[in-house]
């Protein structure tokens, strides 16, 4: 917990200027290899987006790709808690960037340095065919998807948007999502609605249901770091919590997020598919990763221990050979010398030898 409350402390001084959660909209397209997708509002690109918004050329940007060996192991880091209901009608909305859910305030989530409140919750996708699509990697492997609950620091700030302006003020996590053939029926209390919000600046009601259905089951397996928003104005306040375990929803499912949405208005002649929202991976510059994971007794990876096994063999193998041939050669050389004996004393009399006996006597 020690180490969770300094990363609290040493992140990035906020900036000045004032933003929402994830100050995005379609209008604008940026070259991802060969594809044109919709981007946040900068100049042309993820890699011009500091031309516009300082911060976004910080020190302490997200998303990252997670060594998890490299990660330091914390055990007093406590699996989190979420609390709290949401009774009524929550707001999704398509923002042109992606599909946001607005969550109360009264969902909260313990098990930080103090008690954070949910503000909201959006995805990040890429495109049918193609992998990819998380913005966190966990050893350089993407998920499809991936989903953020975003919270504010209750106890300081009255909502997101003040909080994305201070140093510890946001705490969001971060659920990385894999296809399989069974639908899960938590995501579709969101997916299902995605026809509401075709369009950018669409908004629609759903029911409230439970947050924490969308989330892993093992909460006390995450990684831990300081890092930003994902998109302008990349403000450096959030503490990110990125889970081990991924969830599993359906490859329809993932379809509904990859083509149901567009980044363009109704209005607009040129419909423009929303996908490829994701960021790509920032440097790390020596910031400090904590994991919850316990670092098993050997720690080796799935690569390490098949080149372990593999050397033992050939190891052994060698050693074997080795003794074989040196007790070859002893058995050789033995033979030899019983050999020399066996000839010396069964060796027959000569003339000689009579002659040389008659005159001793």
């Amino acid at each position: 917990m020690l180490l969770a409350v300094a990363l609290l402390r040493g992140l990035a001084p906020a900036l000045a200027a004032a933003a929402v959660v994830g100050k995005c909209n379609g209008g604008e397209k940026q070259q991802r290899g060969n594809a044109a997708v919709g981007t946040c509002n900068g100049p042309h690109g993820q890699e011009r987006w500091a031309e516009g918004y300082p911060a976004c050329g910080g020190r302490a940007q997200s998303p990252i790709d997670i060594e998890t060996r490299r990660a330091q192991p914390d055990p007093s880091l406590p699996p989190l808690r979420p609390q709290g209901s949401g009774a009524g009608a929550w707001g999704l909305a398509n923002n042109g960037h992606t599909v946001a859910l607005a969550l109360p305030p009264a969902l909260t989530l313990h098990g930080l340095p103090r008690t954070f409140a949910a503000a909201q919750l959006h995805f990040h996708w890429g495109r049918r065919g193609r992998p990819g699509g998380s913005e966190h990697l966990l050893d350089g492997q993407p998920a499809p998807a991936e989903m953020h609950v975003v919270h504010y620091d209750a106890e300081r700030f009255a909502d997101a948007s003040e909080a994305q302006q201070h140093a510890g003020g946001l705490a969001v996590l971060a659920v990385l999502l894999e296809a399989g053939a069974e639908p899960n029926p938590a995501y579709d209390n969101i997916l299902r609605h995605l026809d509401s919000v075709r369009y950018a600046g669409q908004k629609t009601s759903i029911p409230s249901f439970s947050l924490r259905d969308l989330l892993p089951e093992r909460l006390d397996r995450y990684f831990r770091y300081n890092g930003s928003l994902t998109t302008p104005p990349c403000f450096q306040s959030v503490l990110w919590t990125v889970f081990e375990q991924r969830v599993r929803i359906s490859s329809a499912q993932l379809e509904q997020l990859q083509g149901a949405l567009y980044a363009t208005t109704a209005e607009q002649p040129s419909p423009e598919l929303l996908v490829d929202n994701f960021r790509a991976p920032q440097s790390l510059n020596q910031r400090l990763v904590l994991s919850s994971v316990p670092v098993g007794p050997a720690g080796y990876t799935a690569g390490e221990v098949v080149a372990i096994v593999f050397g033992i063999i050939f190891g052994c193998l060698g050693l074997f050979l080795a003794i074989y041939f040196v007790v070859k050669r002893m058995r050789a050389k033995r033979t030899q010398a019983q050999d020399v004996v066996f000839k010396s004393s069964t060796r027959r009399a000569t003339p000689d030898d009579g002659h040389r006996l008659r005159a001793g006597l």
